[in-house]
């Protein structure tokens, strides 16, 4: 009977299991050579007749001398590493510590660099929060004070028009904060999953049903939200077999659907269609659901960068008419929702435009 194939080497791993070069062997090679030494002189100096006086000077000098040298090899890794973790506790993440040892410094300078590398993107992501949260905060403040000032000083009345552009201002504010409360949840995990078994089919077409009243409510004034005011796109519903049922928290499903359809509405072209699946999944009360559009797709080097925060792709002219291209955030709500029960979601082939899968695991199997 042959082994299995090996498993892979993980990073700062020594191959086979073995450390070749670890501080255990070098300090036992230091002892080593060290008595080696002196043995050595012993025996020179019963042949030669030297005092012993003199044999002991030299073996002291040359255990000092190799003593110095491992010492200097052990301890200038580690001030190159005090030097780099000083400069990561003052917020500089550039510097990286070299890993050109196979012992255990070197497994700690990949371990620094890694969490170098960590702590300098989530200072990126950081800043750029920041930077999208500013962005999308500035815009519907700046008009409704406009509207505002426009009101106090007289150039403008308050007519129902004028009010009801500072009610879209307001409601987009509303949306925006709604929207990054719902994320301090999300990274805190104090929300709970209230889950109940629910017929897929009448549940799916409430959502959508929802999407187009919400949509056609606010084509009369473009909200610039980020969610679609579009009314030419066809929504499509297809729950195989009709009586399938699901159990997963409704609230958090709908916020996965309906952010789904949002996304797929607003890269659809004029009168396109964009379709809701629901199948069985594979184990008890199990649900697959997709959600297909007929826009330009996603490039597969975007696929893995579809579901972060603030993200709006990268494709040319990606956004149908009455679109403003959102806020990059409900695709990772939608994330975030379908991680709070255990499933998968992310984007799958597809022939023409995009195709998101989403999988929840319904009723935990029992054990046999």
């Amino acid at each position: 009977m042959t082994d299995g194939p090996a498993a892979p080497r993980r990073p700062g791993e020594p191959w086979g299991g073995v450390r070749p070069f670890s501080i255990k062997t070098k300090l036992g090679a230091l002892v080593v050579i060290s008595v080696l030494i002196t043995t050595g002189l012993l025996m020179i100096a019963v042949q030669t007749k030297t005092e012993l006086r003199f044999i002991t000077v030299f073996s002291m000098i040359a255990t000092l001398l190799i003593t110095q040298f491992v010492a200097h090899s052990l301890t200038s890794p580690l001030d190159e590493m005090n030097a780099v973790a000083r400069s990561i506790s003052h917020g500089d993440y550039s510097r990286r510590v070299r890993e050109n040892r196979r012992d255990e410094l070197g497994d700690l300078a990949q371990t620094i660099n890694r969490m170098a590398d960590d702590l300098e993107a989530q200072e990126r992501q950081r800043k750029e929060l920041v930077a999208n949260v500013s962005h999308e905060l500035r815009t519907p403040i700046a008009g409704l004070r406009a509207v505002l000032e426009n009101i106090v000083d007289g150039v403008t009345q308050a007519d129902p028009e004028t009010m009801r552009t500072a009610l879209k201002q307001t409601e987009r504010l509303g949306r925006l904060v709604e929207t990054l409360l719902d994320l301090s949840r999300l990274d805190n995990g104090v929300v709970p999953l209230r889950k109940r078994r629910f017929e897929v089919w009448p549940y799916l077409s409430g959502v959508l049903k929802e999407a187009n009243m919400v949509a056609s409510a606010r084509a009369g004034i473009a909200s610039g939200s980020g969610s679609h005011t579009r009314t030419d796109v066809h929504l499509h519903l297809d729950v195989s077999p009709p009586e399938l049922t699901a159990h997963a928290d409704p609230e958090r499903i709908h916020q996965v659907v309906a952010n789904l359809i949002d996304n797929a509405v607003k890269h659809s072209p004029p009168h396109g269609r964009v379709t809701v699946k629901a199948r069985r999944g594979g184990g008890s009360e199990s649900l697959e659901l997709e959600v297909l559009d007929e826009g330009p797709g996603i490039p597969r080097s975007e696929w893995h960068r579809v579901f972060e925060r603030f993200n709006r792709g990268s494709v040319n002219r990606p956004h149908g008419p009455g679109s403003d291209g959102g806020t990059g955030l409900g695709l990772a709500i939608a994330r975030w929702a379908v991680d709070l029960h255990g499933g998968r979601i992310g984007v799958a082939e597809s022939e023409r435009g995009c195709r998101i899968l989403v999988t929840l695991p319904g009723l935990p199997s029992l054990p046999s």
